[in-house]
């Protein structure tokens, strides 16, 4: 899922991405400090799922910043921010998904993504890659591991698609899922796609064999152990 904050005092925007990351482990999020900014990134082929924007900032008229976001990318919802519900009417004259008052909170924050969800139940979440000049928004579930190469990390997808990111492999380990494991140290998998678990090394779902780090071989089996249990008992909670 890709998720846009907009806040032109940096203090709220920290806060609200503080907020937004504890209630959205698994979304990459943009931030902005002005609209020019945003409006030049919702123009990119992957949409924004979903924006918080601040109505009040220098120079600048959140309303307006909205209005001009609907014409340009359409299926992006927004959350309105403000220090005051003077402008509520306003912005849901605009459709806007929700309007929350700071402090933001994770109920507020919650709250919104629950409506989001209802208008696109099979929303996904998913990572943003900067691939040349465009952004490939990829869900997360088609990512079978990530790899370091040279300066750059190489996104092996479960299709057989590979995608090289100029970025650190710690950048991106930030936006993955808890389903993702480092299992060397240069070396991320997604567990959904491992097949099998071995003493020294994990084989893919696309056949490949991925090598254990030495040291920390044991914790690596321990954890995705954890996780196998983890996930059959969430699928006998199932109805």
């Amino acid at each position: 899922m890709r998720i846009a904050i907009c806040d032109d005092d940096r203090y709220d925007q920290e806060q609200i991405l503080q907020t937004v990351q504890t209630v959205e482990k698994d979304a990459s999020i943009e931030c902005f400090s002005d609209g020019a900014s945003l409006i030049k990134a919702a123009k990119q082929p992957s949409p924004f799922e979903i924006i918080f924007l601040d109505i009040y900032m220098p120079n600048e008229d959140g309303m307006q910043i909205g209005r001009a976001l609907q014409n340009i990318s359409p299926r992006s919802s927004l959350v309105f921010i403000t220090s005051s519900k003077d402008r509520a009417l306003e912005a849901f004259s605009l459709a806007a998904l929700h309007y929350l008052v700071k402090p933001i909170t994770e109920q507020g924050v919650t709250e919104a993504m629950r409506r989001l969800r209802a208008l696109h139940p099979n929303l996904q979440a998913a990572i943003s890659l900067n691939v040349g000049r465009n952004t490939q928004n990829v869900p997360l579930s088609q990512v079978c591991f990530l790899s370091s190469a040279s300066h750059a990390v190489e996104v092996s997808l479960k299709d057989g698609t590979v995608f090289k990111v100029w970025t650190s492999l710690y950048e991106l380990e930030q936006k993955l899922g808890r389903n993702f494991l480092k299992i060397n140290r240069g070396l991320i998998v997604n567990m959904d796609h491992v097949v099998e678990m071995r003493t020294e090394s994990c084989i893919m779902a696309n056949g490949q064999e991925l090598y254990l780090a030495v040291r920390k071989r044991g914790s690596i089996c321990a954890t995705y152990q954890d996780y196998l249990l983890d996930r059959l008992s969430r699928r006998d909670l199932e109805p």
